[in-house]
């Protein structure tokens, strides 16, 4: 440096050169390579499961980053997601939390006009299921890994028993119809 120059604005004007020349930083989201897979523990009662759980997050990022690695307490079944976003798609807040089916009954998306502000709300079933976050109405929906009415569902033996009736209808056509040989 020349004698009698005082350094220090030398430096600011390069380093805020450089970091003109840098790209902007864009804020990333929370992928399932963030997830930190450990081997599963005991569960503190039978079926216990986790969900992502933050209050008035700033991001999906930044929700999942430090949601507590807690199970979900019992009389919960469900992990739920609002996410509350400008009309831009831009996160203002994130809220994630183990609830009740009672929780669950009301997901989709709705508008707060006068704010300029869309708010998407949705369930699923599942141990840390709500990763993602819903933006719109495809994604603001309430996903089960099993019906939510069990008698609509057939149970294994009643299923076993159609295929063996089924089968056998099947078995009796076939011996009735003539031989192509003779």
């Amino acid at each position: 440096f020349l004698p009698g120059l005082n350094p220090t604005p030398a430096w600011v004007l390069l380093l805020s050169l450089l970091a003109s020349c840098l790209p902007a930083v864009q804020p990333r989201d929370f992928t399932v390579k963030d997830i930190v897979y450990l081997h599963p523990s005991t569960t503190p009662y039978p079926h216990g499961f986790k969900c992502f759980t933050c209050e008035k997050a700033a991001d999906n990022y930044e929700c999942n980053r430090w949601a507590p690695d807690v199970y979900c307490p019992r009389g919960t079944r469900y992990c739920f997601s609002q996410h509350m976003m400008k009309v831009t798609g831009e996160s203002v807040s994130v809220t994630k939390r183990c609830v009740p089916l009672e929780d669950c009954l009301y997901t989709g998306c709705t508008y707060v006009k006068h704010e300029g502000y869309k708010i998407c709300t949705s369930c699923c079933e599942g141990s840390i299921c709500n990763l993602a976050l819903p933006r719109n109405t495809t994604d603001a929906v309430f996903t089960t890994l099993s019906p939510l009415n069990k008698t609509q569902r057939l149970s294994h033996p009643a299923l076993l028993t159609a295929v063996c009736l089924w089968l056998g209808l099947i078995s009796q056509h076939w011996a009735m119809l003539p031989d192509p040989g003779s």
